[in-house]
């Protein structure tokens, strides 16, 4: 549902609410998606990239990749699939049977491979592969890995911490470039118009 629509089936039912009709309550929206806390196997910078991936190849920029954008993704990566292999790479991740893939089934994709849940020869395993993104492999197993996962866990923290300080350091730094980039261009601005 696109924000025009949404906000226009609120202000009917806040009509509706005030016209004494009896409006059913809508469902909760619980379900936001947020990749950073439900894939923590992945860093900042790797859900970024996956999410450059995913947006250069949604070309309808639908959000969500449809299996013509999957042909022509796989194509453009020198891995071409079947019909019959691209409806199944889709139906591997899709869990809400839309037949397209969502931004947070496309990051499926990736820790099914990272938990060696694809088939070697699948287009998924492909795809995963190509993307040459090497994703960690972790979690607590059993109770000796315990306080190394604590520990690994705190560091994950911190790593997260200095990406996003990196991220604006970046940006600041862009910033500042733009701002000289604009003063230069003033002054000589300002030249040419006193010549």
């Amino acid at each position: 549902m696109s924000e025009t629509d949404e906000l226009a089936a609120k202000l009917a039912r806040r009509t509706a609410i005030n016209e004494g009709e009896d409006v059913a309550q809508p469902p909760a929206t619980s379900n936001i998606f947020n990749p950073y806390t439900e894939f923590k196997e992945f860093s900042r910078k790797q859900i970024k990239d996956f999410e450059k991936m995913f947006k250069k190849y949604d070309i309808d920029r639908d959000h969500f990749i449809n299996f013509m954008e999957l042909k022509y993704m796989m194509e453009k990566l020198d891995a071409p699939q079947t019909h019959l292999a691209l409806k199944d790479m889709i139906k591997t991740v899709d869990e809400d049977h839309d037949d397209m893939i969502s931004f947070r089934e496309f990051l499926l994709i990736f820790r099914k491979a990272n938990e060696g849940e694809l088939l070697e020869d699948s287009g998924l395993s492909v795809l995963a592969r190509l993307s040459e993104i090497e994703v960690d492999k972790e979690g607590v197993k059993g109770a000796a890995n315990f306080f190394a996962a604590k520990i690994d866990e705190q560091s994950r923290g911190k790593k997260f911490e200095e990406e996003i300080k990196q991220e604006q350091e970046e940006r600041k730094k862009e910033l500042e470039e733009a701002k000289v980039r604009k003063q230069a261009f003033k002054e000589k601005q300002a030249q040419f118009l006193s010549a």
